[in-house]
Order: C-alpha cells, then sequence, then structure tokens
C-alpha cells in the first residue's frame, strides 16, 4: 500500500492537530492520518510504500510523522518500502544508504538513519550511483527497487526510446539482472528488484524474460489506470516475485480495509494462475 499524504486532506480529516506551529500540526495529522490508513488496511497487505517526498515537504516534523509511520508499520508486521527514487555520484550514494538503511558515524556517537526495508532508487546514472546503496541495503538485509520502466506517462519520452538497437529501458533491465546476480536468497530471488510500472502491461512479459530472479514492485494499480488482471507476467517463478502497490484507490477510499481486501484478492488470483497453483 502506498502512502501519498496530503496535509490538506490530512488537516481536514484531524483538526485537532497538535504542534505550536503550523509544520508541526500539519505533521501530526499527516502522522494520523496515515496511522488510520495503515489500521485499516494493513492486514490485507504485506508492505507499505510512504512517498519520501510527501514528509519531506513539512520539515523535521515530516521526518517525525515518517518515523511514526515506520512505527505503526512494524507494529502491524509490514514492510517499509522508502519511495525516494534515490540516484546519485557515489559519494552521495553512500550518504543515501546510511540515510535509509544504516547509520552516519559521528564524535558524538552514530546517528541512526530511517531503517527501512527496502527502497526505490535511480539507476540512471550507472553502476558505480548504486552500488553503495546495494551495499549499504545487503549489510542490513534490505533490499531495493530499481527504476527500470515507470508507470508515468512521460516515462516513454526517454525509457522507450532506442539505446541504439533495443528501448533504454531494457538496457536498465540488464544492469539491474546483472547488479542482483550477487544477492540471490534461499528463493532464488535476487534482493535487487525492478519498478515496472502497471500502467503499460506491454512490457512486462519481456522484462520478465530479462530479469528472471529480479522482484517486481508493480506501481499504477487503480487511480493511475493499471489493472492487476494484466500482470500475469510479472510473477516468475515464486509468489514473491511481484508486489503490485496501490496508493489513492485505497488511502482515498471510504472503505479502505474493502478496497485493500479487494485488491488482495485479485492479485493473489493472479498470481496462482499464473504460477499454476490454483
Amino acid at each position: 500500500m502506498g502512502l501519498d499524504p496530503d496535509p490538506a486532506v490530512a488537516g481536514e480529516a484531524f483538526p485537532d492537530a497538535r504542534g505550536e506551529t503550523p509544520a508541526e500540526q500539519a505533521g501530526d495529522a499527516v502522522a494520523r492520518w496515515c496511522e488510520r490508513v495503515l489500521e485499516a488496511a494493513g492486514p490485507s497487505c504485506v508492505a507499505v510504500k510512504p512517498q519520501l517526498a510527501c514528509f519531506e515537504r513539512l520539515g523535521a516534523p515530516g521526518w517525525t510523522a515518517l518515523n511514526r509511520v515506520m512505527d505503526a508499520s512494524r507494529s502491524a508486521g509490514l514492510l517499509v518500502i522508502a519511495d525516494g527514487k534515490r540516484g546519485d555520484v557515489p559519494v552521495s550514494a553512500a550518504a543515501y544508504g546510511q540515510a535509509l538503511f544504516g547509520s552516519t558515524p559521528s564524535p558524538f556517537g552514530y546517528v541512526p538513519g530511517l531503517g527501512a526495508d527496502a527502497a526505490t532508487l535511480n539507476g540512471t546514472l550507472g553502476r558505480d550511483s548504486l552500488e553503495p546503496l546495494i551495499d549499504a541495503a545487503a549489510a542490513t538485509g534490505g533490499g531495493l527497487f530499481v527504476l527500470v520502466r515507470t508507470s508515468n506517462p512521460g516515462a516513454s519520452d526517454l525509457l522507450d526510446k532506442p539505446a541504439p538497437e533495443q528501448p533504454f529501458h531494457e538496457l536498465l533491465a540488464r544492469m539491474v539482472d546483472g547488479l542482483g546476480a550477487g544477492l540471490a536468497s534461499e528463493s532464488g530471488l535476487s534482493g535487487l528488484g525492478a519498478v515496472v510500472g502497471a500502467t503499460e502491461p506491454e512490457h512486462i512479459a519481456r522484462l520478465r524474460e530479462l530479469m528472471p530472479n529480479t522482484p517486481f514492485l508493480l506501481p499504477g494499480v487503480g487511480a493511475q489506470g493499471g489493472s492487476a488482471a494484466a500482470l500475469g507476467p510479472a510473477f516468475g517463478s515464486h509468489p514473491a516475485s511481484a508486489i503490485v502497490t496501490a496508493s489513492r484507490s485505497i488511502a482515498g477510499a471510504g472503505d479502505p480495509a474493502s478496497a485493500a481486501e479487494a485488491l488482495r484478492e485479485e492479485v493473489w488470483d493472479v498470481a496462482c494462475r499464473a504460477l499454476g497453483t490454483g
């Protein structure tokens, strides 16, 4: 379940939000809104995907709200995928790794990072921009999802262009597959995954061919127009080879619990059909 909290919506839901400044009140309202959604829809989910920008725009109170969401997610038994799409030169990538997964040494002691279970990355700067983050995630048992073919309409502007004899997103897929070879788990799946948009399912079968052991994170179902029914080719040889994400269609539903459960049932049916187990 994606969490993209809007302070205006959260503020209307919790007009009694606590704090001495607008930012603190907005942060408290956002945290309470997310906690309510988690309580309702969490039992039908395996993971929560907070959009970091929605918290960071509130400054320090937003980071406090994010930590509250992390605590609530862990209490609900959910994995946390930090959706920040980080990507930078190696020295900055190492700092992102500390912020997302590990801790930062200082003369005053170690400063803990977010403690995410996984994070989304932008790999268009190349392999050396990903390697420090891969090392940071591996050191804590975490995972990563690299943008390969995203769900937004503008993805075709670059990701589908020839580079030169194949689409650019296929080059990204080959890079992810190569980097993930050393991160195999007992299930056979890699700890390095790929973000593959559910809004353009015609690419999924080819990308699964290029990344046979890569977990797919599939955003775009629901409000963006993607359909879970079209995602069968995303499932490889293991039920955990694909994670379908939905944000507004769950959190914004009149009954988030029912919306989440309905999607869970549909995705499980698609997975069982694809895997030949049901």
